[in-house]
């Protein structure tokens, strides 16, 4: 289904970016990492509240609210990074997910020429599905280096969405290990620029072990990643905070530092 009403751009807590922008909405669950995911829980909240981009993504089973698999595209998104004055990090699609088997590659082409255009932002793109994210990126043949591709892991059961990553051209390639549910050890980052680490948060979060986040720390090191602690998680993710062996760990991609430093603040 698409939309035409134009909804702006919302400004993020979100650590590791600035602003969230969501041309499509609705998912799937599809492996385990999805079973709590905050999206769920939101578009069920904004159903609730009467907006339309939100009506029956969401149903409840087992008293909370899980993906009705329908995915809703909302054109009226489309044109608005052209109107962000400011640069920004920006993470597309926090509701959904770019690559899912129901969004066109009509549609997809039509958010990629936006990224495209605005080059002053920087988009940060995660995907389960990076298989089709490779298929889309060859036949689009470019991917400009204000574009970000990123694949998110939970354990060493998925590790096969980095390998679809590594090959897949890009300037940043970045892994989002959250919520991480279990050990990643020994972790091949070959060619990966960038590593967020975090923990399951909400009702009936799963705790993460500090030393699977130690072990991706130590292949960070390894690889020469730049690793970004996100959060403990939890019932209270405030409470638990976001320090990590006594310090916070906010670092970028070294390279996306020197081409964008007016964003590497």
């Amino acid at each position: 289904m698409y939309f035409t009403l134009v909804s702006m751009m919302t400004e993020s807590s979100i650590e590791w970016t600035d602003a969230t922008w969501n041309p499509v909405a609705g998912c799937t669950v599809l492996s385990p990492g999805c079973s709590n995911c905050y999206a769920m829980r939101m578009a069920a909240r904004l159903d609730a509240m009467g907006m339309e981009k939100y009506k029956g993504l969401t149903r409840k089973s087992g008293g909370r609210a899980v993906w009705t698999n329908k995915v809703n595209l909302d054109r009226g998104v489309l044109g608005q990074p052209g109107k962000w004055k400011k640069p920004r990090r920006v993470f597309v699609n926090s509701m959904s997910d770019l690559f899912h088997e129901k969004v066109p590659d009509r549609f997809i082409d039509k958010v990629w020429n936006e990224m495209e255009t605005h080059d002053r932002h920087t988009f940060q793109i995660l995907t389960k599905r990076p298989d089709r994210m490779f298929d889309f990126v060859l036949k689009r043949n470019s991917v400009p280096a204000n574009v970000w591709l990123g694949v998110s892991v939970e354990d060493n059961e998925y590790l096969d969405r980095i390998e679809w990553l590594r090959k897949t051209p890009a300037f940043i390639r970045f892994i989002s290990f959250e919520p991480l549910l279990g050990s990643v050890a020994g972790v091949n980052l070959t060619d990966i620029d960038w590593a967020i680490v975090g923990g399951e948060s909400g009702p009936k979060s799963r705790t993460m072990s500090p030393e699977w986040v130690g072990e991706i720390q130590a292949s960070c090191k390894s690889y020469g990643t730049a690793f970004f602690f996100k959060q403990w998680g939890g019932a209270n993710k405030k409470k638990a905070g976001r320090k990590y062996r006594g310090k916070t760990w906010d670092t970028y991609p070294t390279k996306y530092e020197a081409e964008y430093p007016q964003l590497s603040v």
